[in-house]
């Protein structure tokens, strides 16, 4: 089951899916470190990928799809694929329910905490594209683009929201019920 993970920078995404994974043995795929990863390799993809993610701009669908999709296509139902950064606009929904088989994508978790909050952890994280200028446009360029993936989702039954703005170890409770809520669901149906 695919579960995608939705909310803004800095809103815990990352961390929560990689607690999972360690303690529940779920596949965590971060589409930022993907293409970081491209970045430092310097690989054609990851030198497109750097000119949209310096400026804090979304990196094109094309791009994204054809990264996400080969890597996920085959991924079994029976299994938990945490999908971190990805999609991130209503075309990336639409292309990677596409590349995936029916009923695969099972459960979108909205995490969600204040702007404040969000702001003051990516600056604290040190890296070198968190600048408080950067900060602002990424949140939002995600209000504009992403946003409308939680109607999207909703509309679809999948979307369950998180409170993101409290510890970590209450958050992660929350997390492995509803993932595990719905695997049980979807292995019923």
């Amino acid at each position: 089951m695919i579960t995608i993970l939705l909310g803004a920078p800095g809103v815990g995404k990352g961390t929560q899916a990689a607690l999972a994974a360690e303690s529940h043995g779920y596949t965590h795929m971060s589409t930022g470190e993907l293409l970081r990863q491209e970045v430092a390799e310097s690989t054609e993809l990851g030198k497109s990928a750097d000119t949209y993610m310096s400026r804090g701009d979304l990196v094109p669908d094309d791009i994204m799809v054809k990264m996400v999709a080969g890597r996920i296509s085959s991924f079994p139902n029976e299994k938990v694929l945490l999908l971190d950064g990805f999609p991130r606009t209503i075309a990336q929904a639409a292309a990677l329910e596409e590349a995936c088989t029916s009923g695969a994508i099972g459960l979108s978790l909205y995490f969600t905490a204040p702007e404040a909050v969000l702001t003051d952890r990516l600056l604290s994280r040190g890296r070198q594209d968190d600048t408080l200028e950067v900060i602002t446009h990424r949140l939002g360029v995600y209000a504009k683009t992403t946003e409308p993936l939680v109607k999207y989702y909703s509309d679809q039954g999948l979307l369950r929201e998180i409170n993101s703005d409290r510890a970590v170890d209450d958050i992660q409770a929350d997390v492995l019920a509803t993932v595990s809520g719905a695997l049980n669901q979807s292995n019923i149906a």
